[in-house]
């Protein structure tokens, strides 16, 4: 059973976290959602297509302009109140790295901390614990938060994402964490080049065997794009063929742009790997 805040679901449940940018200069949206109403109407149309996550960010992950504490809480906080008012079963992640952030959101009716970079402020798994809500814990590599990688090596990368994010886990759940709620993140993209993201997709298996719930992240990442020779606008069909591969190896959360496109990859290889029914079968029957 996987514990998110409030809100529980059963093993083996797949959930579709979407991605709402209170941000000016996102990579993939370009500030499409900056303002609040567009943001609430994005937040509207995933819950729509089915979406039972929304992960709300007001800082970009790649470098840019600074963004100190102040300014990501006015970007987020207000924010999240207004959506959990709104839709109040809905599970609200706030993707940040900073405990001070943290703890305002989960005030204002946060379900999960998304810390995408890797514990870099321990203090933000102490504030999960003190209100009982879930933590993603990510394998970033060390990398300082909003950089990007320069000839980084691995011995063995899954290796290292398993060492790193079970780590992060058992230190959260030995801080008060909830066992059902600690989830752990390869992080494609985030302190990896291409091949060591392409390995963890290969190998993701070996993440989901540790026991801990994966969650993945990759929509329109730099590695599909590279793979494919793809600009930001056309790595759709690359996005979701990677879906399938952490799919079939047992990932449980999808961190996406795309909704609707997910949702059917992955009930199609939940109907392949025969834990889901296909919606009718009535082919040769009639």
């Amino acid at each position: 059973m996987l514990k998110l805040g409030r809100h529980q679901f059963d093993d083996g449940a797949t959930l579709i976290m979407a991605i709402v940018n209170r941000t000016p200069d996102s990579f993939y949206d370009k500030g499409a959602t900056w303002a609040q109403d567009a943001a609430f109407d994005r937040v509207r149309q995933v819950v729509d297509e089915g979406a039972e996550i929304v992960d709300i960010g007001g800082i970009k992950a790649a470098p840019g302009e600074a963004i100190d504490i102040a300014e990501e809480m006015r970007r987020v906080v207000g924010f999240v109140a207004d959506v959990r008012s709104e839709f109040p079963d809905l599970v609200i992640s706030v993707d940040t790295w900073r405990a001070e952030v943290g703890r305002e959101v989960c005030k204002a009716g946060a379900d999960l901390l998304n810390d995408a970079w890797g514990g870099h402020d321990p203090g933000l798994a102490e504030v999960a614990a003190e209100y009982d809500v879930a933590l993603v814990c990510t394998h970033t590599g060390g990398v300082t938060p909003r950089t990007r990688p320069h000839r980084v090596s691995y011995d063995d990368v899954v290796r290292d994402a398993i060492e790193t994010t079970v780590g992060l886990a058992e230190r959260a759940v030995s801080l008060g964490v909830n066992p059902r709620s600690a989830l752990i993140d390869p992080a494609h993209d985030f302190g990896k080049n291409t091949w060591h993201s392409l390995e963890l997709t290969r190998r993701l298996d070996e993440m989901t065997a540790t026991g801990w719930p994966v969650l993945v992240s990759l929509s329109n990442k730099d590695f599909v794009g590279e793979t494919l020779e793809l600009p930001v606008g056309e790595r759709l069909l690359g996005t979701l063929a990677a879906t399938a591969i952490c799919a079939w190896h047992g990932a449980s959360v999808y961190r996406v742009h795309q909704v609707v496109e997910t949702r059917q990859v992955l009930d199609m290889v939940a109907s392949i790997r025969g834990t889901r029914a296909p919606a009718r079968t009535t082919r040769g029957l009639a």
